[in-house]
């Protein structure tokens, strides 16, 4: 069986031999630097240790902003970098440790802004948007028998490019101010993705279009229910529509925190693979496999086990073996590999992980 054909089966539920075996989350600079310090070897140079299936290969199409924000630097210190990133956020960075940025402006302040952003940088049409060696990448993994996606983190969102345009809590406060604003940039953003998945998906075979959110945080999703199906489910149903068109049998969200309460609303429109169930936000694919049957998951190993060791790994293993054996389940962890994490931890995990996806013998 291929990868291409086990990923498929497995999050469809069908018939498969077992669950694809993917160490997804890699570790953070600093967790890496940790481990060559602890001696990892000089020829392990990826964190996929064992011989693992591989994950959809996402296509290099441009879906956000096009031609993208010059990455300026607007200045610069020993501690700090401010600087515009592809979307026009200016950010702060810090330049020793793992933080989040500092997001000082967005590109959009009101209607004018967006007016004149869309026509700079969100035009369906912009001939750089196909330019880049799509079709013979998909050829190459179409050979191989790896999965093939359309669109990643950052650039193919909804709520996320909401986000990006507006910020974090002016895109909330927006939801009620400027209701047909939000209306008008989530249905660009999704007439944009609609153009491509049809210009693409005409040429080649897509198995996944993936739309980044990041839409939650521990309490919850940033949205009701109700504002999901008002202002999402529109454009994901347009999106849903342009995959059945096209045979594409798999749409794809990320958010990290708990979107318990989204998911309803997410499987009406067509999602049915959605992922990294973060154990610290109150996530449990045990849980969600008995109440949502047919939603395709990956992730909800909790990253924090380990930096506990060995016992702590293996007990959390056998905490999401339930969902493992109920089928249309990934197993990985929920997230970035933090720094407190040992070299000989994450060998633990990775050889364990391997044993009990595919087997002692495997």
């Amino acid at each position: 069986m291929t990868d291409r054909e086990r990923f498929l089966r497995c999050l469809l539920g069908q018939d498969v031999d077992r669950a694809p075996y993917w160490t997804f989350w890699g570790p953070w600079g600093s967790a890496w630097q940790r481990w060559i310090d602890e001696g990892k070897p000089a020829d392990v140079t990826h964190h996929r240790l064992l011989p693992h299936d591989q994950p959809p290969c996402t296509l290099p199409v441009a879906c956000g902003p096009c031609p993208a924000c010059p990455g300026t630097v607007l200045s610069e210190d020993e501690s700090y970098r401010v600087w515009t990133d592809s979307w026009g956020i200016v950010r702060r960075d810090r330049k020793h440790g793992v933080s989040m940025p500092e997001f000082v402006r967005f590109p959009v302040q009101g209607r004018d802004d967006w007016e004149a952003y869309k026509v700079a940088h969100l035009d369906p049409q912009h001939p750089d948007r196909l330019a880049g060696p799509w079709r013979e990448r998909a050829a190459e993994w179409r050979q191989r028998g790896w999965p093939v996606q359309l669109g990643n983190y950052p650039d193919l969102t909804i709520f996320g490019g909401l986000r990006w345009l507006l910020g974090d809590e002016e895109c909330l406060v927006a939801f009620y101010d400027q209701p047909d604003l939000v209306h008008d940039i989530m249905d660009h953003l999704c007439g944009l993705f609609v153009h491509l998945i049809d210009a693409v998906a005409s040429e080649v075979r897509v198995d996944v279009v993936h739309v980044w959110e990041d839409m939650c945080g521990r309490q919850g999703p940033l949205i009701s229910p109700a504002m999901w199906r008002e202002f999402m489910g529109p454009c994901y149903r347009r999106i849903r529509a342009a995959l059945d068109r096209h045979d594409i049998p798999i749409l794809s969200v990320d958010t990290d925190g708990n979107p318990d309460a989204i998911v309803p609303p997410m499987l009406e429109t067509g999602v049915n693979w959605l992922w990294p169930f973060e154990v610290a936000a109150g996530c449990d694919v045990n849980d969600y496999r008995a109440r949502y049957p047919t939603l395709g998951m990956m992730g909800g190993i909790d990253k924090r086990a380990l930096a506990v060791g060995p016992a702590a790994i293996d007990a959390e293993l056998a905490r999401i073996a339930p969902a493992l054996a109920a089928g249309r389940y990934i197993p990985d962890l929920d997230h970035l590999v933090p720094d407190d994490v040992s070299w000989a931890a994450y060998q633990h995990y990775a050889a364990a992980l391997r044993r009990l996806v595919v087997g002692a013998g495997g």
